[in-house]
C-alpha cells in the first residue's frame, strides 16, 4: 500500500488496486492520536442588545391638507340600440341598453354585442324564437 494511504484511510482519492499510479511525495503529518486533540471550548454569547429597546412613536404627518372637494360624476344615459325584428316569430323586440362598452370612446365591441345578444335571448326566452337564430340576427344587426 502506498505511504499516503496510511495518512488518511478514508481517502476517496486512493488509487484503485492494481493501478500503476505513483503518488507525489507529501510530508508526513504529525502523529497525534485523535483522542488527545483538544478543541477550543464553545463560547456561548448573547446576541442582540444588552438593554431593552422600546418602540418610538411615529412622527406627526407633515403638509396635511384638508379634504379634497368631491367630484360629482353623472353617468350618461345608456345607449340603446334600435329595435330588433325577429323573422321567426314576426315580432319586434327592444334591445337592452349597452351596459359597459369596452371599445375606444365608449363604443360597443363585437364581444360586447355578442354578450348582450346572448343575454337578451335568455331574457326574452320563447318570444325570441330559436335562440341561435335570434343571437345571430342580433349580432349581425
Amino acid at each position: 500500500m502506498p505511504a499516503y494511504a496510511d495518512d488518511y484511510p478514508y481517502s476517496i482519492m486512493r488509487p484503485e488496486p492494481g493501478s500503476r499510479h505513483v503518488p507525489k511525495h507529501r510530508p508526513p503529518r504529525a502523529a497525534v492520536p485523535h483522542a488527545t486533540v483538544k478543541h477550543a471550548p464553545k463560547h456561548i454569547s448573547r446576541r442582540g442588545s444588552s438593554s431593552p429597546v422600546y418602540p418610538q412613536p411615529l412622527p406627526a404627518p407633515q403638509n396635511l391638507t384638508g379634504p379634497s372637494p368631491q367630484q360629482v360624476v353623472t353617468p350618461g344615459s345608456p345607449t340603446v340600440p334600435p329595435l330588433l325584428y325577429v323573422p321567426q316569430t314576426g315580432r319586434v323586440l327592444p334591445n337592452l341598453p349597452i351596459v359597459a362598452p369596452s371599445g375606444p370612446n365608449g363604443m360597443e365591441t363585437s364581444q360586447d354585442r355578442a354578450a348582450r345578444c346572448a343575454h337578451q335571448a335568455g331574457v326574452y326566452g320563447p318570444l325570441a324564437g330559436d335562440r341561435t337564430s335570434y343571437i345571430g340576427s342580433c349580432i349581425n344587426q
